[in-house]
């Protein structure tokens, strides 16, 4: 027993399948889910409405943050949010091959998106209790390459694997139903393995409940809305992705659809490797890269080029649309446009770190990954209707000119008088 209650471990034994646990339910709830409803025959109007609320838990999180600060320890949310996550995952599984699936799993995504957010916030905080200031720095890396291994294992290797299920038993229902049992198993067994590795950090204890805390909270979102020039900061936030938000939903179901639909006509093992695999991967190389280049030049002289770069996508997919290659030709195009996503991406993050400045620093990063989440949600709810309205060519073309606001903001919004501070 005295193992169990260590108050400090290696992170090596905990910190990597901790952050595993937290990317495989974002990566299997806001992405998988677009490809499981394509397959099961769900038109691309209401799985695109219906997934695109499986956001609102990230934008709402900042919400019930404290409570997760201030009732029971972050080991015991963490532990409670695995096995409930487990739970969520089986029973998405057992009922895939009910008539009335699509309701029934869809209240599960909702209720597993939930329980993720909740997650995240515990293990994130777990992070800063359970590692000295030394390991804090030393395992950001780490923490971040196993949550994109969880991206590989959901978008790529789960994808694949339905996939394959597919043609060698005839049976999509049933293929799906196996790979998201698998996902429950793997989950409940990582859950298991918390139950005994997971430290018990001395200060990782219910905060306090009192008024001052609950006035402190009120001050979070005070002082973030009271910045100068906040609105267009908030417009940043909402439009620097916008038009990859109305693009994102209807990726997957492009690659799906067949040739007379306007799609590339690729199996839904193709989408593993092409889209999960050899896409996300170079998703992560050009987040690395970026990174690189921003600690090298500052964001003053990356965020123009960077935001340029970060709409390349969308060009990418009206070439796409327009030539409707075979997957030996998309391949490379993929990774192209997750590349330059991933490049550019790395940009606007910082800048969110730049706004999350003052005494509540973590709250106002918060509030800014919320609204972001919101900036995804919004054009996601009515993206898949504009895609039926269009067809998948001047779809992507009026993603391309819905980047351009994003653009705009650029010229208005407050920069770091010093490049370095936007590294703080």
């Amino acid at each position: 027993m005295a193992l169990n209650k260590a108050t400090s471990r290696n992170p090596w034994t905990f910190i990597p399948t901790l952050y595993f646990a937290e990317g495989v339910p974002y990566i299997l709830i806001n992405a998988v889910s677009v490809i499981f409803y394509k397959r099961m025959g769900v038109d691309n109007a209401t799985l695109a409405f219906w997934t695109s609320f499986l956001y609102l838990p990230w934008v709402l999180k900042m919400l019930w943050g404290p409570i997760v600060d201030t009732h029971a320890t972050k080991r015991i949310w963490i532990l409670g949010t695995q096995f409930a996550m487990t739970i969520c995952l089986g029973l998405v599984a057992a009922v895939i091959q009910l008539p009335v699936f699509f309701a029934v799993t869809l209240i599960a995504f909702f209720a597993a998106a939930f329980v993720s957010a909740t997650h995240d916030i515990a293990a994130d905080g777990f992070y800063m209790l359970a590692l000295s200031k030394d390991d804090q720095a030393l395992f950001v890396g780490i923490r971040s390459t196993f949550y994109r291994f969880a991206m590989i294992f959901g978008q790529g290797l789960i994808v694949w694997l339905a996939g394959r299920l597919e043609v060698s038993t005839g049976n999509i229902p049933g293929s799906w139903a196996l790979c998201f049992g698998f996902a429950a198993v793997l989950f409940g067994v990582v859950a298991v393995y918390h139950r005994f590795m997971l430290p018990y950090p001395a200060s990782d204890r219910a905060g306090s409940k009192s008024t001052e805390h609950r006035s402190a909270w009120v001050d979070v979102f005070s002082t973030y809305f009271k910045q100068e020039k906040i609105g267009i900061i908030i417009a940043f936030i909402l439009l620097y992705r916008f038009g990859e938000a109305f693009l994102v939903k209807m990726a997957s179901p492009f690659f799906l659809d067949g040739l007379a639909k306007g799609g590339l006509g690729l199996s839904t093992s193709e989408v593993g490797i092409v889209y999960g695999t050899i896409g996300v991967g170079c998703l992560l190389a050009g987040g690395i890269i970026g990174g690189i280049v921003l600690k090298k030049y500052g964001l003053r002289k990356c965020l123009w080029p960077m935001a340029i770069i970060i709409n390349i996508p969308m060009y990418v997919y009206v070439v796409l649309s327009q030539m409707q290659p075979s997957v030996y030709v998309a391949a490379p195009m993929v990774a192209l446009e997750q590349f330059s996503y991933g490049f550019g991406f790395t940009a606007y993050m910082v800048y969110l770190m730049f706004v999350a400045r003052g005494e509540y620093k973590t709250s106002h990063f918060a509030i800014s990954t919320g609204l972001m989440a919101l900036g995804m949600m919004l054009p996601g709810l009515v993206s898949g209707y504009l895609q039926n309205l269009l067809g998948y060519q001047h779809f992507f073309i009026l993603t391309a000119v819905l980047g351009i606001p994003g653009i705009i903001t650029l010229f208005f919004i407050p920069l770091p008088e010093d490049e370095k501070q936007s590294q703080n």
